[in-house]
């Protein structure tokens, strides 16, 4: 079985509702996800934005949220970052602080890669909980990787006079 990766609250490609951005309650949407390899140990969960700052002319890819060390019985997590599982451990956003930090767009409508990773080791001694030390602990023990793309794009915007969207804020 193939590892897969869903939500209850927005389609595979669709826009994710607004009570899961900065616009809203700012809280992790619903996961779920089916398919883990007997072999994995552990799981990690790392959501991205690689439209940032604007989609039209992206410069950086800003990093919404690092999980790892999901016990790989887990199948699921609830809304909100408050009941994570036993031993889960999150790393630091781009925001420079621990947890999920919701889509904020400044421009345009911006792509959010959720990927969970199926792990043969748990990811132990972790002296940068970034994305690049996550991904670079984790590199050669993925089993199995899944992803998941949702939109968005802030409600209150302005029409450029040549083109695209621009929302207010600051970061994607």
């Amino acid at each position: 079985m193939t590892l897969v990766l869903k939500s209850s609250a927005f389609n595979p490609g669709g826009p994710i509702p607004a009570k899961y951005t900065s616009e809203g309650e700012n809280i992790s949407p619903p996961l779920s996800w089916e398919g883990v390899p007997e072999r994995t140990q552990s799981l990690a969960l790392i959501v991205t934005d690689p439209d940032a700052p604007d989609p039209v002319a992206p410069r950086t890819t800003w990093v919404h949220w690092v999980l790892f060390n999901i016990p790989p019985d887990v199948a699921s997590l609830a809304e909100g970052t408050h009941g994570l599982p036993k031993d889960a451990k999150q790393g630091l956003n781009d925001w420079q602080r621990m947890g999920y930090g919701g889509p904020a767009p400044p421009i345009g409508r911006h792509r959010y890669y959720f990927r969970l990773y199926a792990l043969k080791v748990p990811l132990k001694h972790i002296k940068d909980p970034t994305r690049k030390g996550i991904e670079t602990a984790m590199k050669s023990h993925i089993v199995a990787q899944a992803e998941l793309v949702g939109t968005y794009m802030k409600a209150k915007h302005v029409t450029r006079a040549w083109g695209p969207q621009i929302s207010g804020g600051t970061h994607s």
